[in-house]
């Protein structure tokens, strides 16, 4: 058995399908069919099972992945060691929620790219939780901490939050002196059904029992506040990124949340791995407190 082999077997697990797989490896569907079938020949062994959904581990197959990604970890390990390269190549996925990603991620990555010109970083923005098994993303921020799973999580900062309006709703509507006064007020949140994590139950501590304007993404919930269609709860570091947005009883409605990054188990012996987290971990914690400093009266 060769590492070609194990690139191939690494890439069908994560993409579980063969067409996901030769994207990844630039190959297409067909070759990658033959390689695994080539490989199960060799090993003896079933290593996938076909479903309607595409490609799933079998037994074999989930015995043989931890070894596969060990091997892959030893490689590029031995590879920075021989080369002792210091600058972050090659491409990394992060997911983040849809806030992290479209208000701090950008900014910077765009500096971490800006000192590293043969990096590729790709930023999935979704509102889920990320599959680092499945090598669905190289590292994940999360908006609560995993208590499950061969993972190392590291906290990034703790942010803050408000109920916010734009100037214009709030000149147009009765005053808001107390939370008892929301109950006059059209409420933005999100979608109940499509909370993926507690943590983002923001409305709930506020009292109030539902909303009248609903999204699974926080941006778009900013953008309708933005547009004057009611008020709800917004990350203070988004605050620079709408104009004409007011925080409103700040003394009684103030939450606190955390970012944390989530990778799997077996990267702390990467190298790259390690700086690309630093450098984010560093990166978050700037740009959160230089965004929060500006949303302040």
């Amino acid at each position: 058995m060769d590492w070609d082999d194990m690139r191939i077997f690494l890439a069908v697990a994560r993409a579980e399908s063969l067409s996901g797989a030769g994207r990844r490896l630039g190959v297409d569907a067909s070759t990658v069919g033959r390689r695994i079938q080539r490989l199960e020949g060799h090993l003896g062994a079933k290593l996938f099972v076909k479903t309607p959904q595409g490609y799933a581990l079998a037994a074999e197959g989930e015995r043989l992945l931890p070894h596969a990604e060990n091997a892959e970890a030893a490689l590029l390990g031995a590879t920075e060691a021989v080369t002792g390269q210091k600058e972050l190549t090659g491409q990394f996925r992060i997911g983040a929620p849809d806030g992290c990603a479209n208000y701090l991620l950008p900014q910077i990555c765009a500096r971490i790219c800006a000192e590293n010109p043969e990096l590729e970083i790709q930023i999935v923005a979704q509102p889920r939780v990320f599959n680092l098994t499945r090598r669905e993303a190289d590292m994940v921020i999360g908006v609560s901490r995993p208590r499950t799973g061969r993972l190392t999580v590291q906290k990034l900062t703790d942010y803050r939050l408000h109920l916010a309006a734009h100037r214009d709703y709030l000149a147009a509507h009765p005053p808001i002196r107390d939370v008892a006064d929301l109950r006059a007020h059209r409420m933005i949140g999100y979608i109940p059904d499509m909370i993926f994590d507690a943590e983002l139950d923001y409305l709930a501590e506020t009292g109030v029992q539902a909303a009248a304007l609903t999204s699974n993404s926080v941006s778009v919930q900013l953008q309708a506040i933005r547009a004057g269609a009611g008020m709800g709860i917004v990350h203070d570091f988004a605050l620079p990124f709408a104009p004409g947005v007011r925080r409103v009883l700040t003394g009684q409605v103030s939450l606190t949340r955390a970012f944390w990054l989530v990778r799997h188990a077996d990267d702390q012996r990467s190298g790259r791995m390690n700086r690309l987290a630093s450098a984010l971990i560093a990166g978050v914690r700037a740009e959160v407190a230089r965004l929060q400093a500006l949303a302040l009266p």
